[in-house]
């Protein structure tokens, strides 16, 4: 599977309008497209950041569905966005074991790598963070996307509620320590969301 991510910031006062046109309007676009696999939406309602993330059966089918949703994002996310950045991404791991629940949380770690090294990133996450996220109370499903070309990726892992996801930050914080030696990466952000949507069919 292929994904494109939306990173919106702007007025947090705004924000709920951002979410409602994604959610209706947003989806609405979406679904009409051809090998469309799902969508999630996560917010930080405090300082105001939107992550969107749509999933698709193929790279041709996430790129000819841009032209539509680049035309239409602007109006939809008013007045909420003032900054609006928008990545492409592989999906190179994907693993569910229960459906995330709207008010759950996810947690995405950004990191950099050099491209020769996006093999050995994906199999240290495949069997090292899947099996530990796996055991953690309240893990719900995680993913990493890649971009093999710039080198590039996000691992978000989530939970059916916030205080799961707060109960696992010291734990991830040494495994994360651990696998971004092993895999030649370089962590460059990690934030914590609200989980709005999430509603993923690989298949």
């Amino acid at each position: 599977m292929f994904v494109r991510a939306v990173y919106v910031t702007g007025d947090p006062a705004k924000v709920e309008a951002a979410i409602r046109a994604l959610n209706s309007e947003g989806r609405g676009l979406l679904e009409d497209r051809p090998e469309y696999r799902g969508a999630d939406v996560f917010v930080d309602r405090d300082l105001g950041k939107l992550l969107a993330v749509s999933w698709w059966g193929s790279e041709g089918a996430r790129r000819n569905s841009d032209q539509v949703m680049s035309e239409r994002r602007g109006p939809m996310l008013e007045p909420f966005a003032g900054t609006v950045a928008v990545q492409n991404y592989e999906v190179a791991v994907f693993h569910s074991v229960q459906m995330p629940r709207a008010g759950g949380g996810l947690r995405a770690t950004r990191v950099e790598f050099d491209p020769a090294d996006t093999d050995l990133f994906v199999e240290t996450f495949r069997s090292s963070a899947v099996p530990r996220l796996e055991a953690l109370p309240g893990f719900a499903r995680c993913a990493l996307f890649v971009d093999r070309r710039w080198g590039r990726g996000m691992a978000g892992s989530l939970f059916v509620d916030r205080a799961s996801m707060a109960a696992s930050r010291a734990a991830q914080a040494a495994a994360r320590h651990a696998d971004a030696a092993k895999a030649h990466v370089t962590v460059v952000g990690l934030e914590e969301f609200e989980v709005v949507h999430a509603d993923v069919h690989p298949d």
